[in-house]
């Protein structure tokens, strides 16, 4: 997905990194989450391009909703706490 999303103003892929996988803890604090992904964005504005205009991203959310029973999303930008 990372290399297929392209964004239209520069022709050039806007997602950094796109990581995901199975839950491997042995914590018990998933509170019943079995797989988690992470998407890093140069910006927000390539964020919000994806989220609200991006047909990768309808497709990704159909797909999601069809294969699994809840989803949590959670937002962040790296060091602001």
């Amino acid at each position: 997905m990372k290399d297929a999303c392209i964004h239209p103003a520069t022709n050039k892929p806007y997602i950094k990194s796109a990581i995901g996988g199975r839950d491997n803890s042995p914590s018990g604090y998933q509170r019943g989450m079995t797989h988690a992904f992470v998407m890093e964005f140069e910006n927000e504005a390539d964020q919000h391009y994806y989220l609200t205009q991006d047909s990768s991203h309808t497709g990704l959310v159909q797909y999601i909703r069809d294969a699994v029973e809840g989803v949590q999303l959670i937002d962040f930008i790296p060091g602001r706490w």
